[in-house]
């Protein structure tokens, strides 16, 4: 269920990020400024104000990818065991 999550709010954090970008683009091109300028313009603000607007979703997006690595790191250390010949314990604290 933790996958599911992940990709629903990397979704949202992606399309919301997208958003951003275009509602900035079309604000500079209101002002008459031309659409590539607004565009570039549009990418480096949009960096820092998504970290802000989104903040809630980024932090959800990053807690379930560090979870997702830890368990990946977990699968990668008991194969290793195995293939070193080692019997792994069911309930390894991560030694």
């Amino acid at each position: 269920m933790a996958e599911h999550n992940l990709a629903r709010d990397l979704t949202l954090y992606t399309l919301g990020r997208l958003v951003l970008i275009a509602a900035v683009t079309a604000l500079l091109v209101l002002f008459e400024v031309p659409l590539l300028v607004a565009l570039a313009v549009a990418v480096v603000v949009g960096f820092p104000l998504g970290l802000l607007v989104f903040r809630g979703l980024n932090q959800r997006v990053t807690a379930a990818l560090a979870e997702r690595g830890k368990d990946r790191m977990d699968a990668r250390e008991r194969l290793r065991a195995e293939l070193r010949g080692e019997t792994p314990k069911p309930d390894t604290d991560g030694e």
